[in-house]
């Protein structure tokens, strides 16, 4: 286990869940990731403490709009067996589930959405890993290095 705290970006689209509903509730379970390589991030690689870019997605501005921290080691996400869950899988039982989670825990909202424009602009700084900025892309959750985290937040 890392002693080392690491960081995330983590996408959620505000009309199902945005950074003010984070703050309302305080902590909530991060379900519904329905991606292998994200949901190793969490199962195999986040740790409690770890810092989370809350990111919100599909919506007219895409941005960062908040900080967050894990506040849970990872385990089976529930909605994956409840069958009138958007989220169900038949394939998975409480023996041998298939999708995990997090408990992420409110920081922060931003002064401002750090637009995913303007993000784009500091490709050079960020570097061609950057994950959110890569051709393709479309994980919900990543890792991002602590150099990208400090430039990130340093936008706001």
């Amino acid at each position: 286990m890392s002693l080392r705290r690491r960081y995330w970006l983590m996408k959620s689209e505000p009309d199902a869940f945005s950074i003010d509903d984070l703050q309302r509730v305080g902590t909530e379970p991060w379900n519904g990731v329905r991606n292998y390589q994200a949901r190793n991030f969490m199962r195999d690689q986040m740790q409690v403490g770890d810092g989370v870019l809350f990111y919100h997605s599909n919506c007219v501005v895409p941005g960062i709009v908040g900080t967050a921290t894990v506040a849970s080691r990872a385990y089976p996400d529930a909605t994956q067996f409840d069958p009138k869950s958007d989220y169900y899988d038949p394939k998975a039982t409480r023996e041998e589930p298939r999708w995990f989670l997090v408990d992420v825990a409110f920081e922060r909202k931003l002064r401002r959405t750090i637009a995913l424009d303007e993000i784009k602009q500091h490709a050079d700084a960020l570097g061609e890993e950057f994950a959110l900025i890569r051709r393709g892309n479309r994980l919900s959750v990543f890792p991002v290095s602590a150099t990208q985290w400090k430039h990130l937040l340093a936008l706001e």
